[in-house]
């Protein structure tokens, strides 16, 4: 069997929201279903294409932009250079023209309403989300083909298992926490070294460092872009922007037009308890708000946790003096390995295992590369990943109205907060007397995934969903 090989630029990645396995995920199925079109020799012989949703792709798929993200995805459009401000635009013609370019170079007849069918008393066994995607040809046949979005942007199509993908001959070959410390006892390398060694199979060190600083920079981008944003977030729930009015109640009426000044403007307000606590917050609301609003982000390791891990980054850039690229490549690097563990050994997917495999994984990782990035050991780095799981446990994921808003925005502040605590926590610690290990609470997220009753993994079934006295979009 072959072993599941991870990347630290599958568990970050670039895309839009609000959501990675209900937008991002959604998106690529679809790219991937026109790519497979082409390689059949049959996408000038399509004349009308079906979309078929089950599960929670169906029940939550309007409020997270599955719709959205499906017709960009079938146009052609990539969620890493697709022009954000275009996206109403784009699919406004396709409704009124009734008209689908597939891959950018087929006219295809689309109805919106007719063709693209929610099924929201419909699951299909692999995972809740599913999206079928029929092409009827030109000679009467039709070309059918079923995806899985299982979490975190990652896609897997029906008959395979997600590890088909070209086996490398990594050094240091990882699948739970006990072997990660393994080879870093071993080798005395620190976990984002072994991530850095692992890479080099895959592209050469220059690279993976560019590609990370590109995150980086997507990451710092939109915090910044949130930060100085006003307005309500889309959906029909009228959630007001707060990280904006958070910066400025903070810094004053002074504007700060690029993100060095700001950053600067920040550290010179002072590191009291309370000033630094709402500017980590400030930071997880920015993301978060660009997520739900159909902005560029970085799945980390999904977008509705997307405001955790830039959050604690951007509080060790600004608070502990972590501004130099070398630190910020550590911090990006360990927090990918832990992410890595936990798909592995659990799910990043909330339709799988509730808002525990979002914020819970995103607050572990983000807990692991702090700690590193302080001087904490190998040991110490495990334990703070554990220590931030251990404490979202059983987090079920209830979004009210099917909308990647209330209360995720909200929870990514939490995520961060208990990351730094959790990072704190190890750094006093002898982590030789922790009593729980983080492959322990690997193991014991799963099995409270498998527990967790269906109407609290991203259905909006059960939860605040149902108990908040809101007037609902219908989702």
């Amino acid at each position: 069997m072959q072993r599941e090989q991870i990347s630290v630029f599958d568990i970050f990645k670039i895309g839009i929201g609000p959501s990675s396995s209900h937008t991002l995920g959604p998106w690529r199925a679809a790219q991937q279903f026109t790519a497979s079109l082409k390689q059949n020799g049959l996408l000038e012989q399509v004349q009308q294409v079906k979309i078929l949703l089950y599960g929670s792709l169906a029940k939550t798929g309007k409020g997270h932009g599955t719709d959205v993200a499906i017709l960009l995805g079938l146009s052609g459009a990539d969620p890493v250079t697709f022009d954000v401000n275009a996206i109403d635009s784009t699919i406004a013609s396709i409704k009124e023209e009734k008209l689908l370019s597939l891959s950018g170079e087929r006219p295809t007849t689309f109805n919106y309403n007719d063709d693209l069918i929610f099924l929201l008393f419909e699951s299909l066994p692999f995972h809740p989300n599913a999206v079928t995607f029929q092409a009827f040809l030109d000679s009467g046949k039709a070309f059918s083909e079923t995806y899985y979005s299982i979490g975190g942007g990652f896609v897997v199509k029906e008959g395979e298992n997600g590890s088909e993908k070209e086996q490398v001959d990594l050094p240091f070959p990882v699948d739970k926490a006990s072997e990660l410390l393994h080879w870093c006892l071993s080798t005395g390398l620190k976990v984002s070294e072994i991530v850095m060694e692992n890479e080099l199979a895959w592209r050469t060190e220059a690279e993976t460092k560019k590609g990370i600083m590109q995150h980086y920079t997507v990451m710092k981008d939109c915090i910044y872009r949130g930060c100085h944003t006003s307005g309500f977030l889309p959906g029909g729930l009228n959630v007001a922007r707060r990280a904006w009015a958070l910066n400025k109640r903070l810094l004053g009426s002074q504007v700060y037009t690029d993100y060095a000044s700001w950053v600067m403007a920040i550290r010179e307000g002072g590191n009291g308890f309370n000033y630094t606590l709402d500017w980590v917050s400030c930071f997880a609301l920015a993301v978060n708000e660009e997520n739900a609003s159909f902005g560029r982000v970085v799945t980390a390791p999904t977008n509705g946790a997307a405001g955790v891990i830039p959050a604690v980054l951007q509080y060790y850039i600004t608070f502990c003096d972590g501004f130099k690229d070398e630190k910020i490549m550590q911090f990006i690097a360990c927090a990918s390995e832990i992410g890595s563990i936990f798909k592995k050994g659990a799910t990043i997917s909330a339709a799988m295992g509730g808002c525990q495999a979002e914020i819970g994984v995103s607050s572990a990782m983000a807990a692991a590369a702090l700690t590193e990035c302080l001087g904490g050991s190998q040991r110490q780095v495990l334990m703070a990943a554990e220590i931030a799981m251990e404490h979202h446990l059983g987090l079920t994921c209830d979004p009210i109205g099917g909308l990647v808003q209330i209360p995720c925005i909200e929870r990514n502040t939490m995520g961060a907060i208990k990351a730094i605590t959790a990072s704190q926590l190890a750094l006093q610690s002898n982590p030789d007397k922790a009593k729980v290990s983080l492959d322990a609470v690997v193991n014991t997220m799963w099995e409270t995934a498998l527990d967790m009753n269906s109407k609290y993994k991203e259905t909006s079934d059960g939860g605040l969903a149902t108990n908040i006295p809101i007037s609902l979009p219908e989702c």
